[in-house]
């Protein structure tokens, strides 16, 4: 497992500010040398490489690898105190198919071009909008990057694979959790035993691993044109220069927890949701923002919000800040401090309704849909007057002591997190007056909240919802103590991010290569596709092409 630090810090990629920095190059040199250039814009490099890595996640882990194996000397920073980023949490999920060893162990015949049809197919709203020419590279480099993955020590689960992603081919293949070690996988989760076996790889090949380096400069010939040379990191509040030979690759992880930056393509998506993959890493979208300093663009940005993919989803653990969907908080991870509780997992929406922060129903607690999430994002009763109008506000979960038995929950800590997120009282009037939470913009109304627990117990009775349809409404809110519980629904998915070709290289706002720079992963744009077979073939891509460029 990697190395820890003494310090911990559960973030792995700070929100950066600050623009490019502006180089000559004559005189230019190996690391300790300086820069000719102008003296506001003199550098000294402390570090040198080949290929130098920003992030060291299911992305970077690979393209730092393949930098390797093709011979280039490769630095890998990281901001936070270990590797993994996002993936350390992941499902390990890694549908990549085109024909791979483990696909034909179970007779299943695939192909590139049916990779390439499956993730075009018109009818697939999630794939659909992608830059075909990206898909089209990703499909043809399925297999090599599936293989690759085992050939640096991946292990899967061994049973037969499931069909996932549209299409009729079962492609979809499961790491094994890395260990029973929670300070090694974190959480325990299956991500574990993707990016764990895969650092060990690196490290083993002679990549040099830095974490704690937080990227906050990309250095430039010149401010928007000339070559990429190079980095500045911060390290215990110093700066470190870190010289690229051949390229900079990006992959810091997309964009979600920078509310700015996220407002950019849904001004919905106000500072109330809450993140996957928090607290344990953030994507603060520093690689995209540096990046466009120097005159990147963005690509493919309707796949944020066409509501095909998994930008927004439903949380399945309530009554805590980060109920990510697939991700239930355990009491011995070393993050659990900062998680705050486990999280209460829902089995049955029957048991429970669904209020906003005014106390009101507004939708069909049953529903998964992109409908009941545009509902939870609505206005819901806000009319703006305190100039907070955009953003759906705190959804709460409201249920009695019946539903606690029914779900076989344990209402207290560090099932539930008390400080703002789980509430419980004798009677709903008194349950309303103890709701506050940092994002709860307006005091529930104990009558409005007594007013729509009545109704719903109504609807019950007549066994029809007839305000919102939810099916069949099963069971009366009518037994003390009773329950509100965190329910906001979560941002998943980094959907798009910085243009890039079909060798990852960056393109700038002028539809041409930014020399020496290339993004992967979560960071990079044109392709929707969910998780890790987008990020861990992008990755692989974009080292084999910084190792195989030409040196500067």
């Amino acid at each position: 497992m990697a190395k820890k630090n003494d310090s911990f810090n559960p973030s792995r990629r700070k929100f950066i500010k600050g623009a490019a920095l502006t180089v000559g190059t004559t005189g230019l040199a190996g690391a300790g040398q300086e820069v000719n250039a102008a003296p506001q814009a003199r550098v000294q490099w402390d570090r040198t490489a080949d290929v130098v890595v920003i992030g060291a996640g299911a992305s970077g882990l690979p393209a730092a690898i393949m930098a390797r194996d093709r011979s280039a000397t490769v630095i890998l920073i990281d901001a936070n105190h270990d590797i993994g980023g996002h993936a350390m949490l992941s499902g390990g999920r890694v549908p990549l198919g085109g024909g791979t060893s483990l696909q034909k162990k179970y007779g299943i015949v695939d192909s590139a071009d049916q990779v390439y049809l499956d993730h075009t197919n018109h009818k697939n709203r999630e794939v659909r909008y992608g830059d075909r020419d990206l898909v089209r590279m990703w499909a043809d480099e399925n297999v090599a990057t599936f293989e690759f993955l085992i050939e640096n020590g991946v292990k899967f689960v061994d049973e037969k694979p499931e069909v996932v992603n549209g299409g009729e081919v079962p492609r979809l293949f499961v790491a094994k959790v890395y260990s029973d070690d929670l300070s090694e996988t974190i959480n325990g989760r299956p991500g574990s035993g993707l990016v764990r076996p895969l650092e060990k790889s690196a490290r083993a090949k002679g990549v040099e691993i830095l974490l704690k380096h937080r990227m906050t400069k990309i250095i430039r010939e010149n401010p928007t044109s000339g070559r990429v040379l190079g980095i500045t990191a911060v390290f215990e509040n110093k700066n470190v220069n870190i010289r690229a030979r051949k390229g900079v690759i990006i992959a810091t992880g997309g964009h979600t927890s920078n509310v700015a930056f996220r407002r950019m393509f849904d001004p919905r998506l106000t500072e109330e949701y809450q993140v996957a993959g928090e607290p344990w890493t953030k994507q603060n979208a520093d690689g995209e923002m540096l990046a466009m300093d120097i005159g990147a663009s963005l690509w493919a940005t309707s796949n944020q919000s066409n509501e095909g993919g998994r930008g927004v989803t439903k949380t399945r653990h309530i009554g805590v800040r980060y109920g990510y969907e697939n991700l239930r908080w355990e009491p011995q991870s070393p993050m659990f401090a900062q998680a705050g509780g486990s999280g209460l997992t829902v089995r049955s929406f029957q048991n429970l309704i669904l209020v906003n922060q005014m106390g009101q129903r507004f939708w069909d607690e049953m529903d998964n849909s992109y409908a009941f999430l545009s509902a939870c994002l609505g206005t819901n009763g806000n009319l703006g007057r305190d100039g907070k109008a955009n953003g759906g506000g705190p959804i709460w979960a409201i249920f009695d002591s019946d539903a606690v038995a029914r779900e076989k929950w344990d209402p207290k800590p560090p099932n539930v997190d008390l400080n703002g997120w789980f509430f419980s009282a004798d009677t709903i009037g008194e349950l309303a007056g103890k709701i506050k939470n940092p994002y709860q913009r307006h005091p529930v109304s104990p009558s409005v909240l007594e007013q729509t627990v009545n109704k719903y117990n109504g609807y019950v009775d007549a066994g029809k919802d007839s305000q919102f349809g939810k099916p069949g409404p099963m069971y009366k809110i009518q037994r003390p103590p009773f329950y509100a519980a965190w329910s906001t629904p979560i941002l998943h998915d980094t959907l798009t991010g910085l243009k890039i070709n079909t060798k990852c290289q960056i393109i700038d706002r002028n539809n041409q290569v930014i020399p020496g720079l290339y993004a992967c992963g979560e960071s990079a744009g044109g392709f929707a596709l969910h998780g890790l077979p987008r990020v861990t073939v992008f990755g692989r891509v974009a080292g084999r092409e910084a190792a195989s460029a030409n040196a500067s």
